[in-house]
């Protein structure tokens, strides 16, 4: 299985996943152009999109949807029911390229068993992913709170994209206006880089292989410190042969 971020951020979120030549886009948070380019860069001759997968409805994980349904119509676009009623509303995307789903009910898109799963978020019943393929990989980039029914999601995989967000004391002596800070800190918004290592450490299997890290503010977080906080949790592990990455709004990474 192949996995590869196209752009993790506030600015816009995009990910592939890959296996035998066909792929899930999980979110569509790129313009257009700015997507095929980046597809192109990775992958020379692009594979078979199985499908869309969208985990809520704010306009970083979806502003670039509208585009690629019109390039890619017959690639359906999974979704639970709120979030395609709130993403078809502020995007014009005819609700009838929507496959809903369930939260907790596995379904099968081409290779994939993908099993949807509900986050702490502050959405319109936002999600996060286990996808089953010849390996899991577990994907949540918004997460409020490290929760245990989120941690048992994480329990299963081989490899893993765990939002990141924020430095505390960063976040708090930043210019933001004290709501925003107070929505990031709250039990729906943002984890930070002490609870992103608190779920790994509480829950990580030995079977992780891979780990990114997603979704670091450029304004409240800073790329070596939220890696070495990780690399210190993980070899207080005994796990210092996971291969950490770091995801970026501007770059394309692979796990």
């Amino acid at each position: 299985m192949r996995i590869v971020s196209l752009a993790s951020g506030s600015k816009g979120n995009a990910y592939v996943v890959e296996q035998d030549g066909e792929a899930l886009l999980v979110d569509c948070g790129l313009a257009g152009r700015t997507l095929a380019a980046r597809l192109k860069s990775v992958f020379p001759e692009l594979p078979r999109f199985a499908g869309v997968l969208l985990t809520h409805s704010h306009s970083d994980h979806y502003a670039g949807l509208a585009v690629f349904v019109g390039r890619h119509p017959d690639v359906p676009v999974y979704a639970n029911s709120m979030t395609a009623e709130a993403v078809a509303h502020e995007t014009g995307v005819n609700e009838s390229a929507f496959a809903c789903f369930e939260n907790g009910q596995p379904f099968a898109v081409g290779p994939f068993e993908v099993s949807p799963f509900s986050v702490p978020h502050d959405a319109s019943d936002p999600v996060g992913y286990l996808i089953h393929g010849n390996e899991t990989y577990f994907h949540v980039t918004d997460l409020g709170s490290p929760l245990d029914s989120v941690g048992v999601k994480l329990a299963q995989a081989d490899a893993a994209t765990v939002e990141s967000n924020h430095d505390e004391v960063l976040l708090r002596t930043s210019q933001r206006p004290p709501a925003l800070v107070q929505r990031i800190l709250g039990p729906r918004g943002h984890l930070s880089n002490h609870q992103a290592c608190d779920l790994v450490r509480r829950f990580a299997p030995t079977r992780l292989k891979r780990l990114a890290l997603a979704h670091l503010s450029q304004d409240c977080n800073v790329p070596h410190v939220a890696a070495n906080a990780m690399r210190d949790t993980l070899r207080e592990m005994g796990r210092t042969d996971v291969a950490l990455r770091i995801l970026e709004q501007d770059e394309v990474v692979e796990l």
